[in-house]
């Protein structure tokens, strides 16, 4: 009976040992995201004769 408790413990602590260690730490420097966008946009208006018409004659009205 002892030297079935003695190798199942000694079975414990080898297992134990064989387990994985996980260190997590917090870099040393902030961590920094560079979101360099550029949004472009062309807006082209065009616009019939009537239209054209319109704002020719009156040119105060924008």
């Amino acid at each position: 009976m002892r030297l079935t408790t003695l190798s199942s413990m000694a079975m414990l602590m080898l297992a134990g040992g064989m387990g994985g260690c996980v260190n997590i730490s917090a870099p040393d420097k902030p961590i920094q995201i560079n979101l360099n966008i550029n949004v472009t946009q062309e807006v082209v208006y065009r616009l019939d004769n009537e239209a054209k018409s319109l704002i020719q004659q009156n040119p105060g009205i924008f």
